[in-house]
């Protein structure tokens, strides 16, 4: 089952209603993880969208993570990934990601997403 909500955008010279499409096994899911700064992420990015896992993925400037590992503070420069998919293709996604992904525990976290039902119906069918 679908649910729609229906958003009313005001703009200087009019104002528009964008219906809202946000559950359902065709939900947008916004998958992050992270890859080391010398590494392809660009990529991994090609990839998850050529074998349409992924309708987009953007891969952002390199950022400074701190976090822990096996007990100890570390600190790396790592690229953030931000891919959008639907719910019903997050199993596929993970399976190919964690055979393309460098790290021993790569970073996978899946974030439910409301969109514009003209870019859900997008992501829906970019990722066959």
């Amino acid at each position: 089952m679908i649910a729609a909500t229906v958003f009313n955008v005001h703009m200087p010279e009019k104002s528009i209603d964008i219906p809202v499409t946000s559950t359902g096994d065709d939900a947008i899911a916004i998958v992050l993880t992270t890859v080391g700064a010398d590494f392809d992420a660009v990529a991994i990015a090609r990839i998850l969208v050529e074998e349409q896992l992924a309708a987009c993925v953007n891969v952002l400037p390199v950022m400074t993570s701190v976090y822990q590992w096996k007990g100890k503070a570390e600190q790396d420069q790592e690229q953030q990934l931000v891919i959008k998919t639907t719910a019903s293709n997050v199993a596929r996604l993970a399976a190919r990601l964690r055979a393309l992904h460098p790290y021993e525990l790569p970073e996978f976290l899946v974030l439910r997403a409301s969109a514009s039902e003209q870019y859900g119906k997008w992501v829906g069918e970019s990722v066959g």
